[in-house]
């Protein structure tokens, strides 16, 4: 999940209670918010100053800890307590800390990828990593090995997610959500709505069409509307053709934005008319944005859940896995997330969860959308260094 939300008075009352499961007092937690702010002490949660310890030893008997984006679990009423880990606490004997540390993919690896390499404790035991960064993990050696055996119900994976590029066999990952990029637009604005990612330059939506600033979630779609399928064996002409077209479109003003997961915000307020976003995060604003996957096509990413190699507590990781795979818990979860469960039984399930969302395309893509969707290609080390550069240059401004 992308979209990031300030956080309520409650879950700062929350952390503050569970700070002293790691003998940190209120009176020093409190006082480090005072001093740093509570979004950049959340930020920080977990991830020592100081190297304390090495490879496998991480962690602590009994307790979890959980890196992972805002917003991609589901929450009470009060947007305080999940529902699911509460159970999974009470069924397991295992105390979940988790943190909503996460919002720029790239920003996290450069934070913990040096402590991973010294096999220094990162201060998680699962993590919440795109597809394309689980790969680089596991070819860093920065992964724990996942026994599958020990997760029987993740016999319930979606067979459509299987074999993919990036863990084929599922040594060191499972999936945790599914998600799309769409082409998206603000109901009042734009109240017939758009279905191409070429309706984006219609000159009546100079200086407000906002993107989400992700390399493969913005220059995939636009990929596809010239014409090559970024799921497929492409090389520097045709990158160099789609990130020309976005400079030229930054340049020009047609597009006012590139945000992170609250690009969405724009639209929902009504800032931004039309744009390029993550299908759940506009999904989650239904009555006040719409969207449609691009006639010309779009892509799909897989959020997945891994256990870095610095963990000791891969038993308890593999526990709440199989938890999670459970068809009943799993609806639950996207019930609230708005993204796609990667766990088949899910629909049947979600008819006691929410009988409102059995035929949600969302969260249960339906055939025709997954024919026009593709899993960004693996990148090389010199693709990714080069095309990351060029991408950055190109939107740091906006």
């Amino acid at each position: 999940m992308r979209h990031r939300r300030p956080l309520p008075e409650p879950v700062l009352r929350r952390l503050a209670d569970r700070a002293t499961d790691y003998g940190l007092s209120r009176r020093a937690f409190l006082g480090l918010l005072g001093a740093a702010g509570g979004a950049s002490v959340l930020a920080g949660c977990g991830i020592a100053e100081e190297p304390v310890s090495y490879r496998g030893q991480g962690g602590r008997p009994g307790y979890l800890r959980w890196a992972s984006y805002p917003l991609y679990i589901d929450k009470d009423d009060d947007d305080v307590e999940s529902p699911t880990l509460t159970e999974f606490e009470a069924k397991t004997g295992i105390h979940v800390l988790y943190h909503e540390t996460i919002d720029n993919l790239a920003k996290f690896d450069n934070k913990v990828s040096g402590r991973l390499a010294s096999y220094q404790d990162i201060g998680y035991d699962l993590v919440t990593l795109s597809d394309w960064l689980v790969k680089r993990w596991s070819d860093r050696a920065h992964v724990a090995p996942l026994d599958l055996a020990a997760m029987p119900n993740t016999q319930n994976l979606r067979p459509d997610l299987d074999n993919l590029y990036y863990d084929p066999d599922h040594r060191c990952s499972v999936p945790w959500q599914q998600g799309i990029t769409v082409v998206a637009w603000n109901k009042e604005a734009v109240p017939d709505g758009i279905r191409s990612v070429n309706d984006l330059w219609r000159p009546e939506f100079k200086g407000k069409v906002a993107v989400v600033a992700e390399l493969r979630e913005t220059l995939g779609p636009i990929m596809r509307s010239l014409g090559t399928d970024p799921g497929e064996d492409w090389g520097d002409a045709e990158f160099d053709a789609a990130l020309e077209l976005l400079d030229q479109q930054i340049t020009d003003g047609q597009i006012m934005s590139i945000k992170g997961g609250d690009m969405v915000d724009l639209l929902h307020e009504g800032r931004a008319a039309v744009g390029i976003g993550y299908g759940g995060d506009v999904a989650f604003y239904s009555d006040t944005c719409g969207w449609a996957v691009p006639e010309e096509g779009a892509t799909f990413w897989v959020d997945n859940l891994v256990a870095p190699v610095t963990t000791n507590q891969v038993d308890s990781v593999q526990q709440l896995i199989d938890f999670y795979y459970d068809p009943e818990v799993a609806a639950a979860v996207s019930a609230y997330t708005y993204y796609a469960t990667p766990v088949a039984g899910a629909r049947e399930a979600m008819k006691d969860v929410d009988p409102d969302l059995v035929d949600d395309d969302m969260i249960f893509l339906t055939d025709e959308m997954l024919a026009r969707l593709s899993l960004f290609r693996e990148l090389s080390v010199e693709e990714a260094a080069q095309y990351d550069t060029r991408f950055r240059d190109v939107t740091k401004n906006l």
